[in-house]
């Protein structure tokens, strides 16, 4: 049984990433020891799809028309289903995932759009700590959630910083409501 631990301030706010595109934050607790926030991005319109490829198609059409080569036809289409297969493969994250195991570590999911999924998971010994972490993008500045992880040898020393929800990019109000539960789980495994 899943218990969804979403309280009403949650469902009220609306959550946005930087650039202000409407995202959702869902926050299952599995137990006192396990949770898992899933932050899901808009789903690739269709229409924007559609007018990219029609002006791609166009284009390649008026270039034909004048030059009469089917070459350039035949490259548009190529290249614009070429383009989008990788698109929807490598880069349209639909969501991203982390789940929280206190006693074992922490899952990193991303699912794409295609269905392919990439996971990683960090043993609980590497972490040193979760943070709220700020840098400059584009002219502005933003905020992400990151984890530290240090040296088995040297565990005061932070040997590297994996950032969280790279794709979806949620704003401060979002990351500080994972960065909470998260906190509370690893204050009862220290």
């Amino acid at each position: 049984k899943q218990n969804h631990d979403v309280s009403s301030a949650m469902e009220d706010e609306a959550l946005s990433n930087i650039s202000g595109k409407a995202i959702s934050l869902d926050c299952q607790t599995h137990s006192s020891f396990c949770r898992e926030f899933t932050v899901s991005s808009p789903k690739m319109s269709i229409g924007k799809v559609m007018v990219y490829t029609c002006s791609v198609w166009l284009l390649a059409y008026g270039v034909f028309f004048f030059t009469e080569n089917t070459t350039v036809l035949s490259s548009a289409i190529l290249i614009t289903l070429t383009g989008m297969m990788l698109h929807i493969h490598f880069v349209k994250v639909d969501h991203e995932s982390l789940l929280v195991i206190g006693s074992l570590g922490i899952q990193l999911s991303s699912s794409y759009a295609s269905g392919r999924e990439v996971t990683t998971f960090i043993e609980m010994s590497r972490i040193k700590d979760i943070v709220i972490n700020e840098a400059v993008y584009l002219n502005q500045i933003i905020y992400y959630l990151c984890v530290l992880l240090k040296e088995p040898s040297e565990p005061n020393v932070v040997s590297s910083v994996v950032p969280l929800f790279q794709s979806s990019k949620p704003r401060l109000n979002c990351l500080a409501k994972v960065y909470k539960s998260c906190q509370e789980i690893l204050s009862k495994c220290q």
